[in-house]
């Protein structure tokens, strides 16, 4: 079946930390950037490229570094946790690295890098300078593990998806109910 990139983070950097399926069950766990045409098509989903780009094993491991980063200190802050020390450091390193190479341009003012590499993680800062990390929720199905941004109004969102993880959940506790409403 062919990779379809799913967004719904309500961000660049977290439908980039969001390529890793299963994250939290280890059984499941699927790397959606195993495949190099499946970066491809992230890349194109989430509007970095808009043609067929050459994407390089160096590439992946890029992504794949820059999203192993972001995750590590945003799945800490998603549950109220204080990222480690070291995890802080990694995630500096990769910011200022991209904010060294790339460009400041005017209109519109931004700063843009040359490569898809550099411009995900720009997006990366973008998440850590723009975005209000107090929405930051990860999802409540206990393997799923993937990351958005609550932006209901209340700030009640559960789920990455409610019609994936929030409708298996709901769909578990009928099941649960039923089972022990039933005689014996």
């Amino acid at each position: 079946m062919t990779y379809r990139p799913e967004l719904i983070g309500g961000h660049l950097a977290l439908d980039l930390v969001n390529t890793v399926a299963w994250r939290l069950d280890p059984g499941r766990t699927v790397d959606r950037f195993a495949d190099l045409p499946n970066v491809e098509r992230w890349l194109r989903a989430v509007g970095v490229t808009t043609d067929r780009a050459a994407v390089t094993r160096r590439l992946r491991d890029d992504l794949v570094a820059a999203r192993d980063i972001a995750y590590d200190v945003l799945a800490s802050l998603a549950v109220g946790d204080r990222p480690a020390r070291a995890r802080i450091d990694a995630l500096h390193g990769l910011i200022s690295e991209v904010v060294r190479s790339a460009s400041v341009e005017v209109s519109p003012f931004g700063w843009r890098a040359d490569d898809p590499g550099g411009a995900v993680r720009l997006a990366v800062w973008r998440l850590f300078e723009d975005e209000d990390l107090g929405r930051l929720r990860q999802c409540g199905d206990d393997g799923c593990g993937w990351l958005f941004l609550d932006r209901s109004k209340n700030g009640s969102r559960r789920w990455c998806s409610s019609a994936d993880c929030g409708n298996r959940a709901r769909a578990r506790r009928h099941y649960e109910r039923s089972r022990d409403g039933s005689p014996a």
